[in-house]
């Protein structure tokens, strides 16, 4: 019975690692919260954190690299110094929070994000904030990185609302999600809390990560973007849902 569980629970990882792997590429993020809405239905906070950091490290790392050229490291820096401080503080949350707790957390987390993207304003709210409000953003980034591995998604937010053409919004949060994954890696790992057995899953599911990169580039373009916007956002939300009130 433990060894069919283990199977399944395999099966499941590497499914999840291809939808979000497929949805990365094609979009160019979105890694963890696609992947966070698959695993945290038959893994534990603490084993689904590292696997987004480490996954999403390589896939969004490739992205990274072409957009070198774009990349302005003034504009950026505030946002990794506020990270470097988050992600212990972070990775705390996650080692001592119970998992109920912290599956609702991401669960709202998902919601949240969805609903934003669905109804998010064209305003430039912050389009006056400076250097403080963002390593403010990148401490919370650091956080919320630290406890879900969803490294980025308040940094994908806080450029929007500073109303940066979306090529300058990429060359910001990219980064920064790099950056921000780079340090959870380490500290989890050098805190020991990465497992064999996550260490078991992040190499079983290498091949459905270049399965799903590979297809989701290849598919860039070719579908309509405003229609598959509202699939992904729609299963977030549900994702999100069942994670709030899974008992």
């Amino acid at each position: 019975m433990r060894w069919t569980a283990y199977r399944l629970s395999i099966s499941l990882c590497s499914a999840g690692t291809f939808a979000a792997a497929f949805v990365t590429g094609l979009a160019g993020f979105a890694f963890g919260i696609i992947a966070a809405a698959v695993w945290l239905h038959f893994l534990v906070p603490a084993q689904v954190a590292p696997l987004i950091a480490a996954f999403a490290l390589i896939v969004q790392g490739v992205s990274v690299w072409k957009l070198r050229r774009a990349v302005r490291f003034g504009r950026i820096w505030p946002f990794v110094l506020g990270s470097a401080i988050g992600v212990p503080l972070g990775a705390e949350v996650l080692r001592w929070a119970p998992a109920a707790q912290m599956r609702m957390a991401v669960g709202g987390l998902l919601v949240g994000f969805a609903l934003y993207n669905w109804f998010r304003p064209d305003s430039a709210v912050a389009a006056r904030a400076g250097a403080m409000a963002d390593g403010t953003v990148g401490v919370v980034n650091g956080v919320v990185g630290g406890a879900t591995g969803l490294a980025g998604l308040a940094a994908v937010v806080w450029c929007n609302l500073r109303g940066w053409p979306p090529a300058e919004q990429r060359a910001v949060f990219q980064p920064v999600g790099v950056a921000t994954f780079v340090m959870i890696a380490l500290w989890l790992g050098g805190t020991g809390m990465i497992g064999s057995a996550t260490a078991m899953l992040f190499l079983l599911g290498l091949p459905a990560l270049a399965l799903g990169t590979w297809a989701g580039l290849k598919s860039f373009g070719r579908l309509n973007e405003a229609g598959f916007r509202r699939v992904v956002l729609g299963l977030l939300l549900l994702s999100g849902v069942s994670l709030l009130f899974r008992i």
